[in-house]
């Protein structure tokens, strides 16, 4: 029971794409796949360097978190 579709079976199928869609729409449809693709390659790749950068953001950031309530009772001590 195989299932074996051969050249000429993909050609047809082809012809019929193309007339039912147009080739210019596939063509947009080949690069707006192809750029959601790439654009996930380059999001998982990314991923791999954010730990890093987040870390020696923090790392950089010696300030505490100043909370409004500090900041009024640093401004009434300093005044």
């Amino acid at each position: 029971m195989g299932l074996g579709i051969g050249i000429w079976q993909l050609l047809i199928i082809l012809v019929i794409v193309a007339l039912i869609f147009g080739t210019k729409r596939l063509k947009s449809i080949g690069s707006d796949l192809g750029g959601a693709i790439k654009g996930f390659k380059k999001s998982m790749g990314n991923e791999d360097d954010e730990p890093a950068d987040e870390q020696r953001r923090l790392e950089s950031d010696d300030d505490d978190a100043e909370f409004p309530e500090q900041k009024k009772k640093n401004k009434s001590r300093s005044g």
